[in-house]
């Protein structure tokens, strides 16, 4: 899977991670969706990275996905930030996967 971030993406991730440890995680987030069709994908800032993750392609960033959760994305997809939402967005060529997409810093600090 390749995965482009945007200069205004990028831009919005470093200031959300800036001095901070951890991993930056593209999840299929299935709570309180009931099935794992309804998921709905967001952005996670964790303490560490779990065996059944791996880096994506993006040139930049390193970001991690779980392999069981590629089947629920594209195969190349872009990562971008708008400033009038205030959020980010996820799209493919074909569609737009989430685009109000939120950043969770989930290190339990």
């Amino acid at each position: 899977m390749k995965l482009k971030i945007t200069e205004a993406a990028s831009n919005k991730l470093n200031e959300k991670i800036s001095g901070k440890q951890g991993y930056i995680k593209l999840k299929y987030d299935i709570d309180g969706c009931g099935c794992a069709v309804n998921g709905v994908a967001a952005l996670w800032f964790e303490s560490e990275k779990n065996v059944e993750e791996h880096q994506l392609e993006t040139g930049g960033i390193p970001i991690y996905i779980e392999k069981a959760k590629e089947v629920f994305f594209d195969e190349e997809m872009t990562l971008d930030y708008k400033d009038s939402n205030g959020c980010f967005q996820l799209k493919s060529p074909n569609e737009y996967l989430n685009p109000r997409m939120s950043f969770y810093d989930k290190r339990g600090l």
